[in-house]
């Protein structure tokens, strides 16, 4: 990515992406590129990313007087991740004297006990050896060709049976999916210009409509009436501009050929989204809504079923590009990859496959 495809710094901060602490896997923290524009900032797949959030094990370390140097390893790959001790973590002997305890002061509370538990805690939790699980949060910076975070917060996890960490490599697949792996895309209206924005709203509105009324099939003239407004207030619009641009409306396309035009590319943005696809491309142009295409959805889960027994899938599942190479044999050529993994993931939210990690799948016992 160049800094001509870098989306302008002033539009970052609608990405809530960047705004969060992403939880990237550390193999892609140390791979994603830095911003052309401003030092510290990365992009992964276009999304801005300031902060992350990181979880593994401690595989080295280095101490000096202002900072903790631990090395997380997540199973991906290695970070160095800087810790800084805050004031009251380098302050040596007692707690300074409080002021004696009032008479309406609990009986028995000893304030300076209390405050150097409070102080060896800190330091027991801010203290990791090698072998012992760390979570650390904070801004990303390249250090003499390194990348390190610099932690604002961290602290030791207590997880003698990996529970906390089978957690975190269970709900990162899902952010990466639901997230990372979509392209930030901006408003129509401040880079891609007002045809491809009234493209964006037609697809949304067919998408809707689809859902409301729960549509497993449908031809393109079945909808082209719910684009009609749009279409309409495109027009209205034009009437106010004068000159030469006025004469090349007239000779422009009729509001019926732009309405079929609009169809046409809104159809084709939901067949790039895996939302509808063509089961036989043929004259008659019958589109089917993949989520609700039951047949489908058994033809998915027979491959599973069946494959997932085989010895070469016994262990980790069906990778989605076999899966993806059967049903497009045994159902229909024109399943696309996006077509096949909205059915995925409607199967694992209905809990019949479950993914084993992030491309592979097997069925839910």
């Amino acid at each position: 990515m160049s800094q001509e495809d870098e989306p302008p710094s002033t539009l970052w901060g609608l990405d809530p992406i960047f705004s969060a602490f992403a939880r990237l896997y550390i193999k892609d923290l140390l791979q994603i590129r830095e911003s052309c524009q401003v030092p510290g900032i990365f992009f992964y797949n276009s999304h801005p990313i300031y902060k992350v959030d990181v979880l593994g094990t401690v595989v080295c370390k280095r101490e000096r007087d202002d900072f903790f140097c631990y090395g997380v390893d997540d199973g991906t790959g290695v970070i160095n991740c800087l810790c800084w001790k805050n004031e009251k973590w380098r302050e040596s002997g007692d707690p300074p004297v409080a002021p004696r305890a009032s008479a309406q002061s609990e009986p028995g509370l000893n304030a300076l006990a209390e405050l150097k538990k409070l102080r060896e805690a800190q330091r027991r939790y801010s203290q990791l050896e090698i072998g012992e699980t760390l979570r650390a949060r904070g801004p990303m910076k390249t250090s003499r060709q390194q990348r390190e975070v610099m932690a604002s917060t961290f602290y030791k996890v207590n997880d003698p049976v990996m529970a906390e960490q089978i957690a975190w490599m269970m709900e990162v697949p899902d952010l990466y999916r639901k997230c990372y792996d979509k392209p930030f895309q901006l408003q129509a209206n401040s880079t891609s210009g007002p045809t491809v924005g009234r493209v964006n709203r037609a697809a949304q509105i067919l998408k809707d409509f689809l859902k409301e009324k729960t549509v497993t099939k449908f031809r393109p003239y079945d909808v082209l009436d719910l684009l009609q407004p749009l279409v309409c207030s495109l027009s209205q619009a034009k009437p106010g501009d004068q000159g030469p641009q006025k004469d090349a409306i007239v000779a422009g396309p009729s509001a019926g050929q732009q309405l079929r035009q609009l169809l046409k590319e809104s159809l084709q943005v939901l067949q790039d989204q895996g939302a509808v696809y063509r089961k036989v491309k043929s004259q008659d142009e019958l589109y089917h809504v993949t989520e609700q295409d039951k047949d489908l959805l058994i033809a998915v889960k027979d491959v599973i079923r069946e494959d997932s027994k085989r010895e070469k899938y016994a262990e980790k599942g069906c990778h989605v590009l076999h899966v993806l190479s059967a049903v497009r044999q045994r159902y229909s050529p024109n399943i696309s990859k996006e077509a096949l993994e909205l059915v995925l993931r409607t199967l694992e939210c209905n809990s019949d496959v479950i993914s084993t990690t992030t491309n592979h799948y097997t069925m839910f016992s």
